[in-house]
């Protein structure tokens, strides 16, 4: 752990990536402090206003200040991104192991549904729970959580195949270790590396995702400050006011980025092939 620490801190690539993702993490915390203005408060008195030093990033159509919006916006990503991707892992943990660990009639059985599940793209599935829940960040977050899960399923499957292989895998078995421990003390570590690399990557489709729903008017209803929703409501407006869409649409492009930086730097630190 101190040996990835240290090629982390030595990565520009990985360094880039974990500075944004916590400008965005800090954002979303802090943002009832770092605007005077509620994501809420409307002045119609002041619509469409470009960027001033009474609001920094303008006002939109409804004279709401976008700052505000855009804070409040990032704990709506966020919250879908993670809790999104923990509900995926963990049914896909759940899955992958009992398949990989078991083989036989389990593995063909678990399998089977889970190409099938793979069959329903990340859109389609979405769309499909979403329209029969009803649009809400809940059924929004679960909807891209089970959309998910197939994937990290299929990789903890694979892994789980080769771990169990392994000489202190029968070691811990010939002592008379039950299949619990096994799996969950020395078959579960060895997929964690590959697990937390995957899941930082689904994070930021996951904030896609969201954003996306968000824009069809699938995710969380107005007027909550929602991204997706943010840039829906604007694209009226991309010609005479160009900063509405563009800046929610900048702050998704800077979260995924920030990610995508952080997993591809994660991936080539956990990998032991690159450090042998």
């Amino acid at each position: 752990m101190r040996g990835a620490l240290r090629r982390l801190v030595r990565s520009p690539r990985g360094l880039v990536g974990l500075a944004l993702i916590v400008l965005v993490v800090f954002g979303a915390i802090f943002a009832p402090w770092l605007t005077p203005y509620g994501p809420l408060d409307q002045d119609l008195l002041h619509t469409v206003q470009a960027p001033s030093a009474s609001h920094w990033l303008g006002t939109d159509q409804f004279g709401r200040d976008v700052l505000s919006r855009l804070l409040f916006g990032a704990r709506i990503s966020l919250i879908a991104g993670f809790v999104s991707v923990t509900i995926g892992a963990v049914l896909g943990i759940l899955v992958g192991l009992l398949a990989g660990f078991y083989g036989g009639y389990v593995d063909s059985l678990l399998m089977a549904a889970n190409d099938i599940l793979l069959g329903f793209r990340t859109y389609l599935m979405a769309i499909m729970v979403v329209a029969i829940l009803g649009p809400s960040l809940l059924n929004l977050t679960v909807a891209i959580g089970l959309s998910t899960f197939p994937q990290f399923a299929r990789m903890v499957r694979s892994e789980v195949l080769s771990a169990r292989e392994r000489d202190f895998v029968e070691a811990a078995r010939a002592l008379g270790a039950r299949d619990a421990a096994l799996m969950l003390r020395h078959v579960l570590p060895q997929v964690m590396a590959p697990l937390v690399v995957m899941a930082t990557f689904f994070v930021a489709t996951a904030i896609v995702v969201q954003s996306s729903l968000s824009f069809l008017g699938l995710g969380s209803p107005p007027p909550t400050p929602s991204w997706g929703l943010m840039i829906s409501q604007a694209r009226t407006y991309i010609m005479a006011a160009p900063w509405l869409p563009t800046i929610p649409g900048l702050a998704i492009m800077v979260t995924v980025l920030g990610f995508n930086l952080l997993g591809d730097t994660l991936r080539d630190i956990l990998d032991p092939r690159l450090h042998t």
